[in-house]
């Protein structure tokens, strides 16, 4: 049997795949690219007799290559927590899809897998920027303390590691990242093992979040507020993980973070509430390239022209909503 593994080059994609390998070892085509490309299965060439993984990829930006591979008579093993517009009914797929807000890919796979490796699932949940979630799987494992924070920084750095809009961009290829990752059954014993991995991720983490403290809003109120991110290397590697620190340390307020990439147009990632978590694919889906969940969205490319539409369109929607 040959084995495609598709999946998010995010920490929720990497930590679903990693519980998944650790649970039925296999030698696989590795299927991935940066946490914003996810029309993933327009690369993958599989038919009868092949099992295609797909892991955090939204369903509905890959529903016409899923209709493709499933006629040429692969089967697929789909786990995402998306929008996933409607699911086929064929026999070739077997479909987890949960579009709770508290839930994420990582989680979904340890509820499949009865708990067989929740370390790595209490990993991609923090890198999910599901604090709440991931603290409530660890207490059920008894991952506490130093430990504890230990992991949630290891979800942090992977998932920061994802983003920015081309490979070239990131400290590790995520399909590098991930061979790096699979040969630790427990995310400490890859934090102790590999120094050499571990501390480029956390060493570019904190230098790039620094670079973002200093940087101050462009549009600001109680409900929302948006900041843009220059044309940099460590802006794009920064814009997701910026966007869920803003969220935490502002939990009632909306936040959206722009990022130049060239030709004038910008890179959107939004977050909603922490108090109030809904409303982020909503606002994204308004604009060409938008998309994500409740949560957590974000427009792959806005053009410029767009910019004070968006604004508009975002901060109004966060002050109908606020404190419902």
């Amino acid at each position: 049997m040959r084995y495609v593994d598709v999946f998010n080059g995010d920490a929720d994609g990497i930590c679903a795949l990693l519980q998944l390998q650790l649970s039925s070892p296999r030698d696989s085509e590795l299927v991935t690219g940066v946490k914003r490309d996810i029309d993933l299965l327009r690369q993958v060439r599989a038919g009868a007799g092949d099992r295609v993984t797909v892991l955090d990829v939204a369903m509905e930006k890959n529903r016409a290559d899923l209709d493709r591979l499933l006629a040429a008579g692969a089967s697929v093993f789909y786990v995402d927590h998306h929008i996933p517009g409607e699911i086929p009914e064929h026999a070739g797929l077997q479909a987890i899809i949960n579009t709770a807000p508290e839930v994420c890919t990582s989680l979904l796979v340890n509820g499949h897998l009865k708990g067989a490796h929740a370390r790595w699932a209490v990993v991609g949940a923090f890198g999910d920027n599901l604090g709440e979630s991931a603290r409530r799987l660890a207490a059920q494992i008894g991952l506490d303390g130093e430990a504890l924070a230990a992991a949630e920084n290891l979800g942090n750095y992977i998932n920061y590691n994802g983003y920015g809009p081309s490979i070239e961009d990131l400290h590790f290829a995520p399909a590098d990242l991930f061979r790096r990752l699979r040969p630790y059954a427990d995310p400490l014993a890859f934090i102790a093992g590999d120094r050499e991995t571990f501390g480029r991720l956390e060493e570019g983490f904190h230098g790039d979040m620094g670079m973002a403290a200093a940087l101050k809003p462009m549009h600001e109120s109680a409900s929302a507020a948006v900041f843009l991110l220059p044309d940099e290397p460590w802006a794009r590697r920064v814009s997701g993980v910026y966007s869920n620190d803003l969220v935490n340390l502002h939990p009632a307020r909306a936040h959206a973070v722009l990022t130049e990439i060239g030709g004038g147009d910008l890179l959107v990632s939004v977050r909603a509430p922490l108090a109030n978590r809904t409303g982020a694919d909503e606002v994204c889906r308004q604009f060409p390239t938008g998309g994500g969940r409740k949560a957590a969205a974000g427009i792959n490319r806005l053009a410029r022209e767009d910019l004070a539409r968006f604004i508009d369109v975002f901060c109004s929607f966060y002050a109908a909503h606020a404190g419902s």
